[in-house]
């Protein structure tokens, strides 16, 4: 078909071109209704909810820090950390993921970790418990503090 049948109203094609319209605009209505849940599958399994809880015990809410090292400490209770990644979820184990600044900065299998080139100004650091697949527990096991490093 040329280009400037495209353009005309669709009855000046004649009743084939229109029923080929309309059956290519039927398929592309159900296949985009469709995208993203493969038929035949039943909602995903929901993510588990932790026995752990968590706190921040370095840097403090508030704290002015000079430097441009940061060392993170937490307390995790109700739940420990392992080392090994498995898709075998355990409500009380898994390992920690650090943000600064809503940026993943560090997965560690340790309380501590220490976090390199902040910049001067305001932060927030948030550590997440998470589950053994990298993944978050329901509801998330997470705390934040702000801090402001006056380098």
């Amino acid at each position: 078909m040329r280009k400037e049948n495209l353009l005309r109203h669709p009855s000046s094609r004649g009743p084939r071109s229109v029923a080929v319209a309309a059956a290519v605009a039927i398929a592309l209505v159900g296949s985009a209704c469709s995208k993203g849940v493969p038929q035949g599958t039943a909602t995903p399994p929901a993510r588990p909810s932790s026995t752990a809880r968590i706190e921040i015990l370095s840097p403090t809410n508030g704290q002015v820090i000079h430097g441009s090292d940061v060392k993170v400490r937490v307390a995790l209770t109700g739940a420990r950390i392992v080392a090994a990644t498995t898709k075998h979820i355990v409500p009380d184990q898994g390992h920690l993921h650090v943000f600064l600044d809503n940026q993943i900065v560090g997965m560690n299998f340790e309380l501590t970790d220490d976090v390199s080139n902040v910049k001067p100004g305001m932060h927030v650091l948030r550590v997440e418990f998470v589950a053994s697949d990298h993944l978050p527990f329901d509801p998330r096991v997470f705390k934040a503090v702000t801090f402001q490093d006056a380098t």
